[in-house]
């Protein structure tokens, strides 16, 4: 277990490791995971459901998760931002869901989701769906993505467990397809340490915030649909305009 940082956020790297370097990168990505991991198993249950439900409620009134055939999405486990019932309602109106399958060399292939009976366990705590596998590249072939992550920074900037699998997974998806990480409150940051095969999202969701776009450098990323942005653009003028309320800090 790494030692938590007490700022996430502003990890620093340990002794011997310069900042800048990949190491010294390395090293505050695991420190900032392990704060992060800390933080997320001390909220209580009825938090953890509560945020699930916002966030579920945010992606569904999104134009492009409205109008996706396919949405690639992931089966949340642990501590996780719970996507079950947003699996399920993608599903339940129509949309063509896949789900990750864990390869054994850490790629992700994918599966169509057929209804909470199509999943079945898979490696490491997993739930996978049943049905024949579509290939690694089925992802490309997405409308909209849902990722999982730690924290995102206001670049895009996404930090996972650590694995890699998800940010191979991304680099086959469009650059006009929108990626959402879906995250509690508190876990858009300022920064996130990335190094140069980390992948980024465009947009952020969040309990209190609902769907917050993200500036991505162009050099890394396509601007997002000029529906996206004028919709999340009108919802942040009418929140700015409201009761004050329900920012985050680190915004």
């Amino acid at each position: 277990m790494h030692e938590a940082a007490s700022e996430p956020g502003r990890v620093g790297p340990p002794a011997g490791a310069a900042a800048g370097t990949p190491a010294g990168v390395r090293a505050r990505k695991a420190a900032l995971r392990a704060s992060l991991l800390g933080a997320r198993k001390r909220l209580p249950a009825g938090e953890l459901s509560a945020a699930g439900r916002s966030i579920r409620d945010h992606v569904l009134a999104l134009p492009e998760a409205q109008m996706a055939g396919t949405v690639a999405a992931y089966f949340s486990v642990g501590s996780e931002p719970d996507t079950h019932g947003l699996v399920y309602a993608l599903w339940k109106r129509g949309t063509y869901v896949i789900l990750p399958l864990l390869r054994p060399d850490g790629d992700l292939d994918w599966a169509s989701y057929e209804g909470p009976e199509s999943l079945r366990p898979g490696p490491h705590g997993l739930l996978e769906p049943s049905e024949p596998a579509r290939g690694t590249g089925a992802i490309a072939r997405a409308s909209l993505v849902l990722a999982p992550a730690l924290a995102v920074d206001m670049s895009g900037n996404r930090l996972g467990r650590g694995g890699g699998s998800f940010d191979r997974a991304l680099a086959r998806v469009g650059s006009q397809v929108p990626v959402i990480a879906l995250l509690y409150d508190g876990e858009l940051l300022d920064r996130v340490p990335a190094e140069p095969h980390d992948r980024p999202v465009r947009l952020a969701a969040l309990p209190s915030r609902g769907i917050v776009p993200l500036q991505i450098p162009l050099h890394r990323s396509a601007i997002l649909s000029t529906r996206t942005v004028r919709v999340l653009a009108s919802r942040e003028r009418s929140r700015d305009a409201g009761p004050a309320g329900g920012r985050l800090a680190s915004d």
